[in-house]
């Protein structure tokens, strides 16, 4: 974003001020994750350690933040060039490219920056919170030596982080999926960070994130991921993104005005996410059981539609199908209580342009499911893909102006890289933070 901030850190108060920026390039996600880090390394490294974390603090922190471009949308660039739009093209543009910002004049439901909506204030808050945590010791995130208690920590610090920077409490899964990566997640309790909402009270910063480390973070998270031979595609549809925040809050003003009626729905949804999960979960533990007979099945449907995934040769392949069926049928009725909640709600969680190009992607051959991604809108598209037909939906998704991301599944979580891009000359976010 070609921003630079020059911030002092006070010792005693672990509290930052800038010294240099224009308002614009002060971002709350930020600052809120440097000094918390920092907290949490005074409050987890002990009263012995101090001044050697003092000693390394003292040297000043020069913090550089760049955007992975799947992060973004660089339509404008791929068209300006006249490539078509093809996740080839995108592999073309160098990594970390400069991002486009949205017209100054568009609507309050559009964000500054034209994005992809995978959670990028989430990652970055994840990857500042984690970077800090490492260098100062605290936890140690090296390949072949992560453990669930560092990352626990990461996640306590990014998660507040986040939730103070953003100046609500939300659902939560975009950090707890940087940290921990592809998983099934149930929220924390929203009262684990109420020592942090306190926290503009005037309570010491560091005893304030002692609190955070020592509460009972009662969130529920499994390991999750795609059954075999399934692919999952993201598409950006063009149209700028949509605010998440401004679409919430219609949300939430929605349940307070129609309580019964935004209940019942909300449950209807929860049902068939549910289902969904249950009928991939099969499809997996079928996988494991009875390898050929999925193979088969997955082989044969996904060069079929839907309507044509009939006929299993024997009692296994025909539960791979029934399942296959469940799952989609499953994504039917989320999608129709989605459509529903916006309708009532005066958004457009699932805009008709959006519907029509999910139902035509639905009834390509091999296509399993698709929908709009986390609070809908105009984000993007996903579907999932059966075996080798997922080529197919690219080049249509492409045919219809609709650009396939190259981003897939990870099951890895956050991670450290070794190259360090500023050596290729990159336009970059920096945040330098001097310590006194």
């Amino acid at each position: 974003m070609s921003r630079e901030t020059i911030y002092k850190l006070s010792l005693k108060h672990l509290t930052l001020q800038p010294v240099s920026s224009s308002s614009a390039s002060r971002n709350p996600f930020v600052e809120h994750a440097v000094q918390y880090a920092v907290a949490a390394a005074h409050a987890k490294l002990g009263k012995d350690k101090t001044d050697a974390l003092q000693k390394i603090l003292l040297q000043g922190l020069d913090i550089t933040i760049l955007g992975c471009n799947e992060f973004y949308s660089y339509r404008n660039q791929i068209e300006l060039q006249g490539l078509p739009l093809t996740p080839e093209s995108l592999a073309l543009l160098p990594p970390f490219s400069s991002i486009t910002f949205n017209a100054e004049e568009s609507s309050g439901q559009k964000p500054e920056v034209a994005k992809t909506g995978l959670g990028s204030s989430a990652a970055m808050t994840t990857a500042v919170v984690a970077s800090l945590l490492h260098y100062l010791g605290v936890v140690d995130l090296s390949s072949g030596k992560k453990v669930d208690a560092d990352l626990d920590i990461v996640h306590m610090i990014a998660q507040t982080a986040h939730c103070i920077a953003q100046g609500k409490v939300g659902s939560g899964f975009d950090v707890s999926s940087a940290v921990y990566g592809s998983q099934r997640y149930v929220r924390f309790s929203p009262e684990v960070l109420s020592s942090a909402q306190g926290a503009v009270k005037g309570i010491p910063l560091e005893e304030v994130i002692s609190d955070v480390l020592q509460a009972k973070w009662d969130h529920e998270r499994k390991k999750f991921s795609l059954p075999p031979s399934m692919t999952l595609l993201l598409g950006e549809p063009g149209t700028g993104g949509s605010s998440t925040p401004s679409m919430v809050g219609a949300v939430k003003k929605w349940q307070k005005s129609d309580p019964q009626n935004s209940l019942e729905t909300w449950r209807k949804l929860s049902e068939a996410n549910s289902a969904l999960e249950l009928h991939l979960n099969a499809l997996s533990g079928l996988a494991e059981k009875h390898s050929d007979a999925y193979k088969n099945v997955i082989n044969r449907c996904s060069v079929l539609t839907s309507e044509k995934w009939v006929g299993g040769e024997d009692e296994s392949s025909q539960a791979v199908i029934e399942a296959l069926l469940g799952a989609r049928n499953s994504m039917l009725g989320i999608r129709n209580h989605m459509r529903k909640m916006g309708e009532a709600a005066g958004i457009p969680i699932e805009p008709e342009s959006q519907s029509e190009l999910l139902d035509a992607t639905m009834n390509m051959e091999g296509v399993l499911l698709a929908g709009v991604p986390g609070a809908g809108g105009f984000d993007a598209v996903f579907a999932v893909t059966l075996g080798a037909s997922s080529d197919n939906v690219i080049r249509a998704w492409s045919s219809r102006n609709v650009l396939a991301l190259l981003v897939r599944e990870d099951p890895n979580g956050v991670s450290i890289e070794n190259n360090d891009p500023r050596a290729k000359e990159i336009t970059t976010a920096v945040s330098s933070i001097r310590i006194e």
